[in-house]
């Protein structure tokens, strides 16, 4: 069996250097680490990850190691994947499986070999590992007591599969808890969106109008740092209270047809496919500047952008320009990948700290409890002990109900 595939075991000291500084901002993950080492709970167990390959995932998995587990790790999307976060998990002893930008075929080798441990427990971001234990090799399946999912995509091809009864083993959508979206989805997509935007153009925000596709708690936080930034900000829905709640929000709603001429910047945080479309490229103006910050590259129609190009060439670093047969020339960031972690560093260290510490506590409560094959929120105990921990840390303190309180919000009469 390959132990781990990787592009440069010599890269090795600069991905440590990456972990060790996230470590120090995640203070959830290292007090979650310390309980873990000593009280071993997932000791004689697999635990294979698919994630953004980067330095606070890997942290993730050195915690999950440091519980007893033999951990497999593959990167969830090959853009996103560094190089040197990969070398350093190897080194210290993690099988691991990815290079960055790998081909699609190489990715299904990588999800493969991650799989072959036969997982007790998945941890999954965007649903990948989960399909393919039940459509691809459910021969690696027989062990598995059930998967935690970061995200909302995967969440929901958790949900339609339960609902078409092919669920094979319980998921805890993580997605779901109050600690992480409201948190992770709002203010870590929002500041890592526009991080890898600036980041990856060097141009400013201010001033220019940034059409953001969904208004989700993802596309909130994309709107609220752009409008933050001094751009003047278009949302465009499906859903009609999302699209009045974007309108008194205080932000233009359009569909994205009228949106398509007016966009400098283009964000799309959907979780849905062919968002942006030939009939919107056509539209854009010079210059337009295309991104992506939903799970998958679908919510723009690259081979549709590709089909409207007489030519494409690498304007710089991470941007791709397309000369399309109309004249004008549009630009996209990171092949489409997500934004925020294939052109700069994902969510704040900070932020994951919550999000990761529900994945460590999630995957505890699938050993401890016999679940249904069903998808399972996370549960209030875990989500409201992670906001206290969150609030302690920062050293903020909160009010509780008397008892008094308590009897009259649980009483049906008011005196």
């Amino acid at each position: 069996m390959v132990t781990s595939i990787y592009k440069d075991l010599s890269l090795a000291p600069s991905g440590e250097q990456k972990i060790a500084w996230v470590r120090a901002h995640m203070p959830l993950l290292r007090a979650l680490e310390a309980r873990f080492s000593e009280e071993k709970p997932f000791a004689g167990k697999r635990i294979a990850l698919s994630i953004h390959l980067e330095a606070k995932t890997a942290y993730l998995a050195q915690v999950f190691a440091a519980g007893g587990a033999k951990v497999s790790v593959t990167g969830s999307n090959p853009m996103s994947t560094k190089d040197d976060i990969v070398a350093a998990l190897v080194k210290n002893g993690i099988n691991t499986f990815a290079i960055h930008g790998a081909s699609g075929e190489e990715y299904q080798q990588f999800v493969k070999e991650t799989l072959a441990c036969e997982p007790h427990i998945v941890i999954d971001d965007g649903g990948d590992l989960v399909h393919e234990l039940h459509s691809v090799y459910p021969e690696y399946a027989n062990h598995v007591i059930g998967a935690c999912e970061e995200t909302t995509t995967g969440v929901l091809r958790a949900i339609a599969r339960e609902k078409s009864h092919e669920l094979n083993f319980p998921v805890i959508s993580i997605n779901g808890a109050q600690s992480k979206h409201l948190f992770d989805n709002r203010y870590g997509t929002g500041q890592s969106t526009f991080d890898g935007i600036m980041r990856t153009t060097n141009l400013v925000i201010a001033g220019k109008k940034v059409v953001v596709a969904g208004y989700g708690w993802c596309g909130k936080g994309c709107a609220m740092r752009a409008k933050g930034l001094g751009a003047e900000v278009i949302i465009t829905e499906i859903d009609p209270i999302k699209a009045l709640e974007a309108k008194m929000d205080g932000f233009e709603v359009m569909t994205m047809e009228a949106a398509s001429p007016l966009g400098d910047i283009f964000v799309t945080a959907t979780g849905c496919c062919d968002v942006l479309t030939e009939a919107h490229f056509s539209l854009m103006k010079e210059g337009a500047i295309i991104s992506n910050t939903g799970h998958f590259e679908d919510e723009i129609d690259l081979k549709g952008l590709q089909a409207l190009s007489v030519s494409t060439y690498e304007a710089r670093q991470n941007i791709d320009a397309y000369c399309l047969k109309n004249g004008r020339t549009v630009y996209l960031l990171g092949r489409g990948a997500l934004v925020n972690i294939a052109c700069a560093d994902g969510h704040p260290a900070e932020i994951m700290d919550m999000s990761f510490a529900l994945q460590a506590l999630g995957a505890e409560y699938l050993l401890k409890h016999d679940l249904d094959k069903k998808v399972y929120a996370v549960s209030d105990e875990i989500d409201s002990e992670v906001a206290r921990l969150k609030l302690q840390d920062m050293g903020v303190t909160f009010d509780a109900l008397s008892d008094r309180q308590y009897q009259y919000l649980n009483a049906f009469e008011l005196k």
